[in-house]
């Protein structure tokens, strides 16, 4: 039985909106940068209706606008699911990153470094870094966002110790992300904080 929200949508992938992006003529961006972008404006409390939502990733892609109308549904159905996943009662947020099975861990890493940068740069746009309210735990997550976020393209041994950090720091942004998401969209009374993740 599929919930509410996916009645009309299968989970995104990062190959999905990768086919979205190519079939747009769009290769200067991730899929993982954008879907970080949406989930840094999520996170920083923005709830965008689609069509301001589709405004802003032509203004993300330097793109006119989207030749196919498949891709805005594809990249509605994207914040929909980012959304869903993040007030889910599990906080089940999916990172879009490249499958290990298809992907070298070189790309994967890269890829990782640039959903950071677009979580960075979605949650920059709603100015909450200055925000005094932010509690010294979240203002710490977001120094080491920013510190993941300057990850670039490396040569990695594919053994299996750098697949197991790898998890851990993909971990470690998941866990993050909605840490910072829980921070900064509480409802009016909490019984209590999600608790800050750790890096081992």
């Amino acid at each position: 039985m599929t919930n509410k929200n996916e009645t009309n949508l299968q989970i995104l992938s990062f190959d999905d909106i990768a086919d979205l992006l190519v079939s747009e003529k769009i290769t200067m961006v991730s899929p993982g940068e954008l879907h970080g972008l949406v989930c840094g404006q999520m996170a920083g409390g923005s709830r965008l209706t689609n069509d301001l939502w589709l405004q802003m990733a032509n203004d993300f892609l330097d793109i006119e606008q989207f030749a196919h109308e498949q891709s805005k549904v594809g990249l509605v159905g994207l914040y929909q699911q980012s959304l869903s996943q993040f007030e889910s009662l599990d906080m089940s947020l999916d990172l879009l990153l490249p499958d290990d099975d298809d992907y070298e861990l070189s790309q994967r890493v890269e890829s990782l470094g640039l959903w950071v940068q677009g979580f960075l740069a979605g949650f920059g746009t709603q100015g909450r870094q200055a925000d005094k309210k932010l509690s010294e735990d979240a203002r710490e997550m977001l120094n080491d966002l920013g510190q993941i976020a300057q990850v670039g393209s490396v040569d990695l041994e594919e053994d299996e110790d750098s697949e197991n950090n790898f998890f851990e720091l993909s971990e470690y942004v998941r866990m993050g992300a909605v840490y910072i998401f829980t921070e900064c969209n509480k409802p009016a009374a909490v019984p209590e904080q999600a608790e800050k993740p750790t890096l081992h």
